[in-house]
Protein backbone atom coordinates (compact mmCIF):
# COMPACT_ATOMS: atom_id res chain seq x y z
CA UNK A 1 0.00 0.00 0.00
CA UNK A 2 1.28 3.75 -0.71
CA UNK A 3 0.43 6.02 1.41
CA UNK A 4 -1.37 9.05 0.59
CA UNK A 5 -1.58 7.98 -3.01
CA UNK A 6 -5.52 7.73 -4.05
CA UNK A 7 -6.43 5.17 -7.19
CA UNK A 8 -9.67 6.30 -8.66
CA UNK A 9 -11.10 4.36 -11.22
CA UNK A 10 -13.89 5.23 -13.47
CA UNK A 11 -16.32 2.52 -15.27
CA UNK A 12 -19.09 3.26 -17.69
CA UNK A 13 -19.58 6.80 -19.47
CA UNK A 14 -17.72 9.76 -20.36
CA UNK A 15 -20.11 11.84 -17.94
CA UNK A 16 -19.07 9.62 -15.01
CA UNK A 17 -15.26 10.61 -15.98
CA UNK A 18 -15.74 14.23 -15.67
CA UNK A 19 -16.97 13.61 -12.09
CA UNK A 20 -13.63 11.59 -11.61
CA UNK A 21 -11.87 14.37 -12.87
CA UNK A 22 -13.09 16.76 -10.69
CA UNK A 23 -13.05 14.60 -8.03
CA UNK A 24 -9.14 13.71 -8.32
CA UNK A 25 -8.76 17.77 -8.68
CA UNK A 26 -10.01 17.76 -5.35
CA UNK A 27 -7.78 15.35 -3.97
CA UNK A 28 -4.78 17.12 -5.23
CA UNK A 29 -5.41 20.07 -4.39
CA UNK A 30 -5.49 18.64 -0.48
CA UNK A 31 -2.10 17.08 -0.89
CA UNK A 32 -2.17 13.21 -2.31
CA UNK A 33 -1.10 11.68 -5.34
CA UNK A 34 -3.44 10.57 -7.84
CA UNK A 35 -3.74 8.29 -10.61
CA UNK A 36 -6.34 7.31 -12.84
CA UNK A 37 -7.28 3.47 -13.89
CA UNK A 38 -3.61 2.94 -12.36
CA UNK A 39 -1.99 -0.09 -13.79
CA UNK A 40 -0.74 -1.10 -10.06
CA UNK A 41 -3.62 0.20 -8.04
CA UNK A 42 -2.31 0.18 -3.89
CA UNK A 43 -3.60 3.37 -3.30
CA UNK A 44 -4.10 4.29 0.48
CA UNK A 45 -7.48 5.62 -1.15
CA UNK A 46 -9.47 3.57 -3.76
CA UNK A 47 -12.68 5.37 -5.11
CA UNK A 48 -14.17 3.16 -8.04
CA UNK A 49 -16.93 5.23 -10.12
CA UNK A 50 -18.93 2.96 -11.01
CA UNK A 51 -22.02 2.74 -13.51
CA UNK A 52 -25.51 1.46 -13.48
CA UNK A 53 -26.81 1.56 -16.71
CA UNK A 54 -27.56 -2.06 -17.91
CA UNK A 55 -27.25 -5.89 -16.26
CA UNK A 56 -23.56 -5.72 -17.87
CA UNK A 57 -22.18 -2.35 -16.98
CA UNK A 58 -23.96 -3.29 -13.25
CA UNK A 59 -22.16 -6.66 -13.22
CA UNK A 60 -18.42 -5.04 -14.46
CA UNK A 61 -18.73 -2.61 -11.29
CA UNK A 62 -19.50 -5.14 -8.58
CA UNK A 63 -17.03 -7.26 -10.35
CA UNK A 64 -14.25 -4.45 -9.65
CA UNK A 65 -15.67 -4.00 -5.73
CA UNK A 66 -15.13 -7.17 -5.10
CA UNK A 67 -12.26 -7.48 -6.53
CA UNK A 68 -10.63 -4.80 -4.45
CA UNK A 69 -12.47 -6.38 -1.59
CA UNK A 70 -10.37 -9.03 -1.75
CA UNK A 71 -6.86 -6.41 -2.31
CA UNK A 72 -7.87 -4.98 0.66
CA UNK A 73 -8.10 -7.89 2.89
CA UNK A 74 -4.48 -8.26 1.76
CA UNK A 75 -3.78 -5.46 2.34
CA UNK A 76 -2.91 -3.77 -0.63
CA UNK A 77 -4.72 -0.84 -0.10
CA UNK A 78 -6.40 0.94 2.33
CA UNK A 79 -10.19 2.69 1.91
CA UNK A 80 -12.18 1.24 -0.26
CA UNK A 81 -15.10 3.73 -1.77
CA UNK A 82 -17.45 3.46 -3.87
CA UNK A 83 -19.77 6.43 -5.91
CA UNK A 84 -21.59 7.04 -9.18
CA UNK A 85 -24.87 5.29 -10.95
CA UNK A 86 -24.69 1.94 -9.53
CA UNK A 87 -24.79 2.98 -5.79
CA UNK A 88 -26.97 6.02 -6.43
CA UNK A 89 -29.78 3.06 -7.76
CA UNK A 90 -28.97 0.11 -5.27
CA UNK A 91 -27.28 1.98 -2.22
CA UNK A 92 -29.28 -0.28 0.47
CA UNK A 93 -28.80 -3.54 -1.37
CA UNK A 94 -25.20 -2.50 -1.76
CA UNK A 95 -24.21 -1.47 1.96
CA UNK A 96 -25.83 -4.90 2.89
CA UNK A 97 -24.51 -7.28 -0.41
CA UNK A 98 -20.51 -5.29 0.49
CA UNK A 99 -19.52 -4.52 3.96
CA UNK A 100 -15.99 -4.80 2.79
CA UNK A 101 -16.86 -1.35 1.59
CA UNK A 102 -15.53 1.72 3.80
CA UNK A 103 -18.58 4.23 2.31
CA UNK A 104 -20.76 4.70 -0.79
CA UNK A 105 -21.60 7.65 -2.10
CA UNK A 106 -24.18 8.35 -5.31
CA UNK A 107 -23.78 10.07 -7.91
CA UNK A 108 -24.24 13.69 -6.61
CA UNK A 109 -23.05 13.64 -3.12
CA UNK A 110 -19.42 12.64 -3.92
CA UNK A 111 -18.43 15.94 -2.43
CA UNK A 112 -18.94 14.62 1.11
CA UNK A 113 -15.65 12.11 0.01
CA UNK A 114 -13.74 15.08 1.10
CA UNK A 115 -15.19 15.87 4.35
CA UNK A 116 -15.92 12.69 5.02
CA UNK A 117 -11.90 12.23 5.06
CA UNK A 118 -11.71 15.39 7.45
CA UNK A 119 -10.28 16.83 4.24
CA UNK A 120 -11.65 20.32 2.66
CA UNK A 121 -13.56 20.89 -0.24
CA UNK A 122 -12.01 23.76 -2.68
CA UNK A 123 -15.49 25.73 -4.47
CA UNK A 124 -12.86 27.59 -5.97
CA UNK A 125 -12.42 24.44 -7.46
CA UNK A 126 -15.72 23.08 -8.46
CA UNK A 127 -15.25 23.07 -12.41
CA UNK A 128 -11.44 22.39 -12.38
CA UNK A 129 -9.77 18.79 -13.03
CA UNK A 130 -7.63 16.69 -13.49
CA UNK A 131 -7.61 15.37 -17.10
CA UNK A 132 -7.24 12.02 -18.18
CA UNK A 133 -7.76 12.03 -21.60
CA UNK A 134 -4.63 13.52 -23.81
CA UNK A 135 -4.33 17.04 -23.47
CA UNK A 136 -5.34 18.16 -26.14
CA UNK A 137 -8.83 17.18 -25.66
CA UNK A 138 -11.94 17.03 -23.20
CA UNK A 139 -14.86 16.05 -22.41
CA UNK A 140 -17.08 18.82 -21.26
CA UNK A 141 -20.30 17.95 -19.32
CA UNK A 142 -23.25 20.81 -20.38
CA UNK A 143 -26.15 18.88 -17.97
CA UNK A 144 -26.84 16.26 -16.14
CA UNK A 145 -30.21 14.00 -15.47
CA UNK A 146 -33.11 13.14 -18.07
CA UNK A 147 -36.47 14.51 -18.15
CA UNK A 148 -37.33 11.54 -21.08
CA UNK A 149 -39.54 9.06 -20.80
CA UNK A 150 -38.19 6.02 -22.88
CA UNK A 151 -39.72 2.91 -21.68
CA UNK A 152 -36.20 0.50 -21.27
CA UNK A 153 -34.17 3.60 -19.83
CA UNK A 154 -32.73 3.62 -15.73
CA UNK A 155 -31.05 7.04 -16.38
CA UNK A 156 -34.22 9.41 -15.38
CA UNK A 157 -34.51 6.99 -12.25
CA UNK A 158 -30.55 7.12 -11.41
CA UNK A 159 -29.98 10.64 -12.24
CA UNK A 160 -33.43 12.60 -11.89
CA UNK A 161 -34.55 15.20 -13.66
CA UNK A 162 -32.73 17.01 -15.88
CA UNK A 163 -30.45 20.09 -14.91
CA UNK A 164 -29.09 22.89 -17.08
CA UNK A 165 -25.29 24.54 -16.40
CA UNK A 166 -24.96 27.81 -16.83
CA UNK A 167 -23.91 29.18 -19.82
CA UNK A 168 -21.49 31.61 -18.58
CA UNK A 169 -20.38 28.33 -15.86
CA UNK A 170 -19.20 26.31 -19.01
CA UNK A 171 -17.69 29.56 -21.05
CA UNK A 172 -15.50 29.83 -17.92
CA UNK A 173 -14.33 25.78 -17.95
CA UNK A 174 -13.55 25.91 -21.26
CA UNK A 175 -11.47 29.11 -20.87
CA UNK A 176 -9.68 27.11 -18.47
CA UNK A 177 -9.07 24.16 -20.25
CA UNK A 178 -8.18 26.26 -23.36
CA UNK A 179 -5.17 27.63 -21.64
CA UNK A 180 -4.34 24.41 -20.66
CA UNK A 181 -3.31 23.28 -24.18
CA UNK A 182 -6.92 21.99 -24.82
CA UNK A 183 -8.51 22.09 -28.62
CA UNK A 184 -11.11 19.64 -28.88
CA UNK A 185 -14.28 19.43 -26.80
CA UNK A 186 -16.40 16.52 -26.92
CA UNK A 187 -19.69 18.22 -25.37
CA UNK A 188 -21.68 15.51 -23.83
CA UNK A 189 -25.34 15.15 -21.73
CA UNK A 190 -27.21 12.52 -21.41
CA UNK A 191 -29.61 14.25 -23.86
CA UNK A 192 -27.64 17.29 -25.61
CA UNK A 193 -30.68 18.67 -27.32
CA UNK A 194 -33.03 19.48 -23.71
CA UNK A 195 -30.35 21.56 -22.75
CA UNK A 196 -31.38 24.88 -21.22
CA UNK A 197 -35.49 24.27 -21.21
CA UNK A 198 -35.04 24.51 -17.33
CA UNK A 199 -33.01 27.02 -16.79
CA UNK A 200 -33.59 29.05 -19.70
CA UNK A 201 -37.09 28.03 -20.88
CA UNK A 202 -35.79 27.59 -24.20
CA UNK A 203 -33.65 24.76 -25.95
CA UNK A 204 -30.58 27.01 -25.74
CA UNK A 205 -27.70 24.35 -27.59
CA UNK A 206 -27.30 26.10 -30.73
CA UNK A 207 -26.75 29.79 -28.40
CA UNK A 208 -24.13 27.57 -26.11
CA UNK A 209 -22.41 26.15 -28.96
CA UNK A 210 -21.77 29.28 -30.56
CA UNK A 211 -20.73 31.44 -27.09
CA UNK A 212 -18.29 28.21 -27.06
CA UNK A 213 -17.25 28.24 -30.53
CA UNK A 214 -16.02 32.55 -30.49
CA UNK A 215 -13.80 31.57 -27.71
CA UNK A 216 -10.17 31.52 -28.88
CA UNK A 217 -7.88 28.43 -28.70
CA UNK A 218 -11.40 26.13 -29.58
CA UNK A 219 -10.50 24.32 -32.26
CA UNK A 220 -13.02 21.23 -32.40
CA UNK A 221 -16.25 21.33 -30.65
CA UNK A 222 -18.20 17.64 -31.11
CA UNK A 223 -22.25 16.84 -30.34
CA UNK A 224 -22.99 13.54 -28.39
CA UNK A 225 -26.02 12.43 -27.37
CA UNK A 226 -28.97 14.37 -29.08
CA UNK A 227 -32.31 13.35 -28.66
CA UNK A 228 -34.55 13.29 -31.97
CA UNK A 229 -37.74 14.09 -30.82
CA UNK A 230 -38.16 18.12 -30.70
CA UNK A 231 -35.13 18.94 -32.48
CA UNK A 232 -33.67 22.17 -32.47
CA UNK A 233 -33.40 22.84 -36.02
CA UNK A 234 -31.20 25.98 -35.29
CA UNK A 235 -28.68 23.85 -34.29
CA UNK A 236 -27.77 22.95 -38.13
CA UNK A 237 -27.04 26.64 -38.85
CA UNK A 238 -24.83 26.49 -36.37
CA UNK A 239 -23.02 23.58 -37.47
CA UNK A 240 -22.88 24.58 -41.66
CA UNK A 241 -21.68 28.48 -40.54
CA UNK A 242 -19.35 27.67 -37.70
CA UNK A 243 -15.84 25.92 -39.04
CA UNK A 244 -14.83 24.89 -35.72
CA UNK A 245 -17.88 23.10 -35.15
CA UNK A 246 -17.59 19.38 -36.40
CA UNK A 247 -19.77 18.12 -39.13
CA UNK A 248 -20.70 15.56 -36.65
CA UNK A 249 -23.71 14.49 -34.86
CA UNK A 250 -24.17 11.33 -32.14
CA UNK A 251 -27.99 11.17 -31.88
CA UNK A 252 -29.58 7.71 -30.91
CA UNK A 253 -32.28 6.58 -33.28
CA UNK A 254 -33.29 3.47 -31.37
CA UNK A 255 -35.78 2.26 -33.72
CA UNK A 256 -37.68 2.86 -36.95
CA UNK A 257 -40.81 0.77 -36.45
CA UNK A 258 -43.69 3.02 -35.68
CA UNK A 259 -44.29 -0.32 -33.37
CA UNK A 260 -41.15 -0.13 -31.40
CA UNK A 261 -41.01 3.76 -31.64
CA UNK A 262 -44.10 3.41 -29.76
CA UNK A 263 -43.24 0.67 -27.59
CA UNK A 264 -40.29 2.40 -26.52
CA UNK A 265 -41.92 5.68 -25.88
CA UNK A 266 -39.75 8.14 -27.83
CA UNK A 267 -42.14 10.56 -29.27
CA UNK A 268 -41.28 10.22 -32.83
CA UNK A 269 -42.70 8.20 -35.85
CA UNK A 270 -40.98 6.43 -38.77
CA UNK A 271 -42.11 9.68 -40.97
CA UNK A 272 -40.44 12.13 -38.84
CA UNK A 273 -37.63 10.06 -38.31
CA UNK A 274 -37.01 10.37 -42.08
CA UNK A 275 -37.57 13.77 -42.11
CA UNK A 276 -35.44 14.83 -39.79
CA UNK A 277 -32.31 12.78 -41.20
CA UNK A 278 -33.35 14.34 -44.46
CA UNK A 279 -32.77 17.20 -43.18
CA UNK A 280 -29.73 17.36 -40.92
CA UNK A 281 -27.82 16.02 -44.54
CA UNK A 282 -29.55 18.85 -45.83
CA UNK A 283 -28.82 21.69 -44.37
CA UNK A 284 -25.02 20.42 -43.19
CA UNK A 285 -23.77 18.61 -46.19
CA UNK A 286 -21.21 16.36 -45.34
CA UNK A 287 -22.28 15.73 -41.94
CA UNK A 288 -21.24 12.19 -40.14
CA UNK A 289 -24.29 10.89 -38.42
CA UNK A 290 -23.59 8.49 -34.97
CA UNK A 291 -26.37 6.38 -34.25
CA UNK A 292 -27.09 3.55 -31.75
CA UNK A 293 -29.99 1.12 -32.32
CA UNK A 294 -32.01 -1.47 -29.83
CA UNK A 295 -32.93 -4.44 -30.91
CA UNK A 296 -35.02 -7.36 -28.68
CA UNK A 297 -37.16 -4.87 -27.23
CA UNK A 298 -40.29 -6.53 -25.79
CA UNK A 299 -42.59 -6.79 -28.94
CA UNK A 300 -40.18 -6.87 -31.71
CA UNK A 301 -41.73 -8.87 -34.30
CA UNK A 302 -39.69 -10.18 -36.88
CA UNK A 303 -41.35 -7.53 -39.67
CA UNK A 304 -39.78 -4.82 -36.80
CA UNK A 305 -37.11 -6.02 -37.84
CA UNK A 306 -37.16 -5.86 -40.71
CA UNK A 307 -38.08 -2.41 -41.21
CA UNK A 308 -34.95 -1.86 -39.07
CA UNK A 309 -32.63 -3.71 -41.30
CA UNK A 310 -34.02 -1.56 -44.80
CA UNK A 311 -33.32 1.40 -42.62
CA UNK A 312 -29.86 0.61 -42.30
CA UNK A 313 -29.47 -0.42 -45.50
CA UNK A 314 -31.35 3.20 -46.63
CA UNK A 315 -29.20 5.61 -45.13
CA UNK A 316 -26.25 3.90 -45.06
CA UNK A 317 -24.92 5.70 -41.52
CA UNK A 318 -21.48 7.10 -41.06
CA UNK A 319 -21.02 5.98 -37.61
CA UNK A 320 -23.67 3.07 -36.06
CA UNK A 321 -23.89 0.49 -33.06
CA UNK A 322 -26.22 -1.84 -31.87
CA UNK A 323 -27.09 -3.00 -28.54
CA UNK A 324 -29.55 -5.73 -27.15
CA UNK A 325 -32.47 -4.87 -25.02
CA UNK A 326 -31.45 -5.44 -21.14
CA UNK A 327 -34.79 -5.47 -18.69
CA UNK A 328 -33.98 -2.75 -15.99
CA UNK A 329 -36.02 -2.93 -13.26
CA UNK A 330 -38.46 -0.21 -12.30
CA UNK A 331 -38.26 1.12 -16.43
CA UNK A 332 -41.62 1.08 -17.94
CA UNK A 333 -40.83 -2.15 -19.73
CA UNK A 334 -40.03 -3.80 -16.70
CA UNK A 335 -43.29 -3.09 -15.18
CA UNK A 336 -45.67 -3.04 -18.17
CA UNK A 337 -43.47 -5.73 -20.91
CA UNK A 338 -42.42 -9.12 -20.49
CA UNK A 339 -38.97 -10.00 -21.89
CA UNK A 340 -40.12 -12.91 -23.88
CA UNK A 341 -37.57 -12.28 -26.50
CA UNK A 342 -34.92 -15.13 -26.14
CA UNK A 343 -30.94 -13.57 -25.86
CA UNK A 344 -30.38 -16.06 -28.62
CA UNK A 345 -32.47 -13.73 -31.31
CA UNK A 346 -31.39 -10.53 -29.84
CA UNK A 347 -27.70 -11.54 -30.17
CA UNK A 348 -28.31 -12.74 -33.38
CA UNK A 349 -30.49 -9.56 -34.93
CA UNK A 350 -27.49 -7.39 -33.39
CA UNK A 351 -24.57 -9.55 -34.86
CA UNK A 352 -26.81 -9.18 -38.45
CA UNK A 353 -27.30 -5.60 -38.25
CA UNK A 354 -23.67 -4.94 -37.24
CA UNK A 355 -22.50 -6.94 -40.39
CA UNK A 356 -24.56 -5.05 -42.72
CA UNK A 357 -22.93 -1.72 -40.84
CA UNK A 358 -19.42 -3.01 -41.28
CA UNK A 359 -20.12 -3.39 -45.25
CA UNK A 360 -21.88 -0.03 -45.21
CA UNK A 361 -18.90 1.56 -43.03
CA UNK A 362 -16.15 -0.44 -45.17
CA UNK A 363 -17.68 1.32 -48.46
CA UNK A 364 -17.85 4.41 -47.15
CA UNK A 365 -14.18 4.64 -45.91
CA UNK A 366 -13.23 3.29 -49.48
CA UNK A 367 -14.89 6.08 -50.81
CA UNK A 368 -12.12 8.85 -48.68
CA UNK A 369 -9.04 7.24 -50.20
CA UNK A 370 -7.74 10.22 -51.83
CA UNK A 371 -9.31 12.83 -50.37
CA UNK A 372 -7.27 15.25 -47.90
CA UNK A 373 -8.55 15.23 -44.27
CA UNK A 374 -7.32 17.78 -41.22
CA UNK A 375 -6.40 15.23 -39.14
CA UNK A 376 -5.40 15.57 -35.28
CA UNK A 377 -2.31 13.22 -33.58
CA UNK A 378 -4.10 11.43 -30.68
CA UNK A 379 -0.32 9.31 -30.12
CA UNK A 380 2.11 7.94 -31.32
CA UNK A 381 2.83 4.18 -31.68
CA UNK A 382 5.90 2.08 -33.09
CA UNK A 383 4.41 1.85 -36.53
CA UNK A 384 1.86 5.15 -36.82
CA UNK A 385 0.34 8.20 -35.74
CA UNK A 386 -2.87 7.72 -34.94
CA UNK A 387 -5.32 10.33 -35.77
CA UNK A 388 -8.69 11.63 -35.90
CA UNK A 389 -10.73 13.75 -38.40
CA UNK A 390 -13.33 15.82 -36.93
CA UNK A 391 -15.44 12.77 -38.25
CA UNK A 392 -14.07 11.04 -35.50
CA UNK A 393 -14.89 10.87 -31.92
CA UNK A 394 -12.16 9.50 -29.55
CA UNK A 395 -12.60 5.73 -28.30
CA UNK A 396 -15.80 4.99 -30.16
CA UNK A 397 -15.29 5.92 -34.13
CA UNK A 398 -12.35 4.93 -36.15
CA UNK A 399 -9.10 6.27 -36.75
CA UNK A 400 -6.47 7.23 -39.11
CA UNK A 401 -2.95 5.46 -38.97
CA UNK A 402 -0.58 7.79 -40.38
CA UNK A 403 2.90 6.40 -42.06
CA UNK A 404 6.03 7.55 -40.27
CA UNK A 405 7.33 9.33 -43.33
CA UNK A 406 7.65 12.84 -41.12
CA UNK A 407 8.07 13.80 -37.42
CA UNK A 408 4.76 14.87 -35.86
CA UNK A 409 3.68 15.81 -32.64
CA UNK A 410 0.59 14.95 -30.12
CA UNK A 411 -1.99 17.47 -30.13
CA UNK A 412 -0.94 19.01 -33.47
CA UNK A 413 -3.37 18.93 -36.31
CA UNK A 414 -1.64 17.99 -40.04
CA UNK A 415 -3.60 17.82 -43.60
CA UNK A 416 -3.42 14.21 -44.01
CA UNK A 417 -4.15 11.82 -47.97
CA UNK A 418 -6.02 9.00 -46.87
CA UNK A 419 -4.36 6.19 -48.76
CA UNK A 420 -5.97 3.14 -48.32
CA UNK A 421 -9.05 2.00 -45.92
CA UNK A 422 -10.34 -0.90 -43.98
CA UNK A 423 -13.81 -1.08 -42.51
CA UNK A 424 -13.12 1.01 -39.64
CA UNK A 425 -9.82 2.01 -39.80
CA UNK A 426 -7.89 4.61 -42.28
CA UNK A 427 -4.27 5.10 -43.69
CA UNK A 428 -3.01 7.91 -44.47
CA UNK A 429 -0.16 9.79 -44.98
CA UNK A 430 1.31 14.04 -44.45
CA UNK A 431 0.51 16.24 -47.24
CA UNK A 432 3.85 18.89 -47.81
Amino acid sequence: MRKNKVDIITLGCSKNLVDSEQLMRQFKANGYTVEHDPKKINGEIVVVNTCGFIGDAQEESINMILQLAEAKKNGKIGKLIAMGCLTERFLDDLKRELPEVDKFYGKFNWKEVLSDLGKAYHNELSDDRMLTTPKHYAYLKIGEGCDRSCSYCSIPIITGKYHSRPIEDIEAEVKLLVKRGVKEFQVIAQDLTYYGLDLYKRMALPELIERISDIPGVEWIRLHYAYPAHFPYDLLRVMRERDNVCKYLDIALQHISDNMLKNMRRNITKEQTYELLERIRKEVPGIHVRTTLMVGHPGETDQDFEELVAFVKEMRFERMGAFTYSHEADTYSYNHFEDVIPQETKQERMDYIMRIQERISAELNEAKVGKILKVIVDREEPDFYVGRSQFDSPEVDPEILISKEKELKVGEMYFVEITDSQAFDLYGKIVD
